[in-house]
Order: structure tokens, then sequence, then C-alpha cells
């Protein structure tokens, strides 16, 4: 943000008719008075400084453990990262895109949420990726191998560790389609600790990916993702 700075301008008079009579040879014997110099001191008015704008960090918390908002580069980093968490043997044995260690999901809802997932990559070409887990029973930096993770994918860590149970992490290519304030409001909406301890945890969750899902297929512009669906 560019600030505006007034300038303040000091008038100095002239010195040229004063340097010449301290040249020139004196015109009378009387004694001439030595001018002493004197200090001239403008008092600027101070003006508060303006804090820089920066975008508030996602909840990218992602359990205290998975630390992805460092490792994948994403838009922010983990609020609440600690020890990184490497288990692999917690990943399903095959492919799947709906990862729930924690069980707050039925089988029904892990298979509707996998169909709107590859629907939304099958017409977007982006990515969702969800993990619901409990720190620190989680797969933490193993998913990023399972899931090859890239600058087109989101990767939503359901975890009510910390309060909000909305954790993401946004690749640098969605990051440019979505509105960074997108997220906050997500979360705000969808993963207050009143929101799912009334609702669920699996509540949270679904609504979650319909809104993400919603905001993907918007056309970018102005207003895309203006609403969390």
């Amino acid at each position: 943000m560019m600030m505006a700075h007034s300038h303040y301008l000091l008038h100095i008079p002239s010195l040229s008719s004063l340097s010449a009579s301290l040249t020139s040879p004196p015109r009378s014997l009387l004694p001439v008075r030595t001018l002493q110099p004197k200090t001239l001191s403008c008092r600027v008015p101070s003006f508060p400084t303006r804090t820089p704008w920066h975008f508030k960090p996602l909840h990218f918390a992602l359990s205290g453990a998975l630390s992805l908002g460092l490792l994948f580069g994403g838009i922010g980093v983990a609020e609440a990262a600690k020890v990184g968490v490497n288990k692999p043997e917690l990943l399903p044995k095959e492919f799947s895109t709906v990862i729930d260690v924690a069980g707050f999901l039925s089988d029904g809802q892990e298979k509707r949420l996998a169909e709107e997932i590859a629907a939304l990559e099958a017409d977007t070409g982006f990515k969702l990726r969800v993990l619901a887990q409990n720190y620190p029973v989680t797969p933490g930096l193993a998913i990023k191998d399972f899931w090859q993770v890239d600058d087109r994918t989101v990767v939503f860590v359901a975890d009510p560790t910390f309060g909000n149970i909305l954790n993401f992490n946004v690749g640098a290519t969605v990051d440019l389609d979505v509105p960074r304030s997108f997220w906050n409001r997500l979360a705000g909406k969808y993963g207050n600790i009143f929101y799912w301890k009334e609702k669920g945890e699996d509540a949270s969750i679904e609504a979650a990916v319909m809104a993400i899902s919603s905001c993907l297929r918007e056309p970018v512009g102005p207003n895309n993702c203006s609403e969390v669906n």
C-alpha cells in the first residue's frame, strides 16, 4: 500500500550578503561583533504509521502435527505445528481420496464424499483430499506421497483437537483462483466448536466438502466463492 507523505520545506534566507560582509575589509575601526550561528529547529508533526495488511493465516493447524503448510508450500503455515508425524501404516491398503482414521464418518458417508470428490476432479481438474483424524493418531506426512499432492490439490484435514475442526492446505494454483477469505469464512461457518459439537464432526466434514466443491466449480471472477454454501 502506498502511503502519501507530506513534505515540509524550510525557507532559509540567502546568505550571500552576509558572506560578502564577512569577507570584505572593514570600513571602520568600530569593533565587529561576531555573529554566533543559531540552530534552526523544525518540529515536524508525527503521524501514526500504518501496519501493512497481511492475510490472516488460514486454519493450517493440521492437528498440530501434520505441518503441511510448510511442507507443501501452501498459502499459510501450521499455526499449531509441533513434531511431524509420519505413520504410513495408518494409510489404507488401496488408494482413497477420503481417509478416516478417527471414525467420524460412516461407510456410506465416505462413499458419498469420494463420489463428490471424483466428480469435482473430473469436471475441474482440482483435487480435493480429506483426512479425518484425532492427533496424534494420524498418518501425518505419509499422505503427501500417497495422494501425490501438487499445486492443484486441496488437503482438508478434519481434526477437533484445537477447537476449529476444519484445517486446509491449498495448492498454489488453487490459491490463484480462490480468494483466501473463503477458507476463513468456511472454517468459521462449519468448523467452529459450537457447530460440530451440536451437529457432529461428520456434519462439519460433509458440509465443508460440499462448500469447497461448489466454490471450485464457480467461474473465476471478482465475486467467485463469495458465499459459503
